[in-house]
């Protein structure tokens, strides 16, 4: 074993001179960029600079989230390859099961998993604006699951108090990560029950029982979609995401907007109204949230129509050429209350005209 950890410590030390290296060479490359160009994982590359602006934490999610609120007001940010997610607020009203849990502050709504959370660390680093303060939680495979980072005029003392109190005993400069998840393949479209599914999902009764018919089918998401048909899914024409955010910013229709990474969902609610294209990107610049949408990734758009107990729900779904979700939207609306009429519109609106 001891052997095991020098080896390890050589890795990491290695693995520092070469971060080194490249960020004077290339001072502009961001922190999922460098992981890249040195071929490791970003959770990697911070393991390699324990002890110099890094510190790891205990794997006690719990302990780490119901921590949160003692930050104060922050930015939670959740991406995948895609889409960028970024809220402003507080971790309130903070619901923890064993291996789930929600945040429901009216700012920041999370959805949580942490089966599939596996390293955490945090990070101090100079940037344009300063010093730049943050947790960061990151899956097996050294991939980034959720960030959470200070406001530029937060109290220092706040953070590394917070930090003091998850701090691991284990500061040893590198990390193992694991191989990515396997996916299970979709089963041939001809072992598929496409009646068997398509009144399952006539029996649904809230957005949350789709994942457990999926399941129980064993279809895929994309899948599904593409086998229901048009009276529950209807696939875009390419920009279809994009025309759905401009409707909802000329409208002014309040949207809910999912990103999820491994890890986590996060969630914004309301109005958007700052759109700009900047580079492959297409964002939503508004106060207190921004969206971050790389358009090339996209492979399919969708309309999806599913029965509630509230009436039908519509959403605006886009994927990737793997089949996973990029983002997801909706129209504002709680439970027990129908779906919105504008939002309703909007869709129906957006269908005619990707179709003309």
């Amino acid at each position: 074993m001891e052997e095991q950890i020098s080896d390890t410590n050589e890795v990491g030390v290695g693995l520092a001179t070469r971060l080194a290296t490249l960020k004077e060479s290339e001072p502009g490359l961001r922190a999922r960029d460098l992981a890249r160009r040195l071929q490791v994982s970003e959770a990697e590359l911070l393991a390699a600079r324990i002890g110099e602006g890094v510190v790891r934490l205990d794997e006690d999610w719990h302990a780490l989230v119901n921590a949160l609120p003692d930050l104060g007001r922050v930015m939670a940010l959740t991406r995948n390859e895609h889409a960028v997610h970024e809220k402003h607020g507080t971790y309130s009203d903070i619901r923890l099961m064993k291996a789930h849990g929600l945040v429901l502050d009216p700012e920041i709504d999370l959805r949580l998993f942490f089966n599939r959370w596996a390293f955490a660390f945090a990070v101090e680093e100079e940037v344009k604006s300063g010093l730049r303060r943050s947790l960061q939680v990151f899956d097996r495979t050294g991939t980034a699951v959720h960030k959470v980072y200070t406001a530029p005029d937060s109290d220092p003392a706040l953070f590394w108090r917070v930090v003091e109190r998850l701090k691991a005993q284990d500061q040893t400069p590198a990390i193992a990560v694991r191989e990515a998840y396997r996916e299970k393949p979709d089963l041939p479209d001809y072992e598929i029950d496409v009646e068997s599914l398509r009144t399952g999902w006539d029996d649904l009764k809230d957005t949350h029982d789709f994942r457990p018919l999926l399941q129980t089918h064993r279809v895929g998401r994309l899948q599904a979609l593409r086998l229901t048909g048009p009276g529950y899914a209807s696939s875009l024409p390419e920009g279809a995401s994009r025309r759905a955010l401009q409707l909802a910013a000329e409208r002014q229709v309040p949207i809910m907007i999912f990103v999820g990474s491994q890890g986590v969902i996060q969630i914004h609610g309301g109005p958007i109204t700052n759109l700009r294209e900047t580079g492959a990107w297409y964002n939503v610049l508004d106060a207190g949230f921004n969206l971050h949408l790389h358009e090339s990734g996209i492979a399919s758009t969708w309309q999806v129509r599913k029965p509630t107990s509230d009436g039908r729900v519509t959403s605006i779904e886009a994927y990737d050429s793997e089949g996973h979700q990029i983002v997801q939207m909706f129209g504002v609306r709680k439970p027990g209350v129908p779906e919105r009429e504008d939002w309703r519109q909007l869709v129906a609106d957006l269908m005619e005209e990707m179709s003309a």
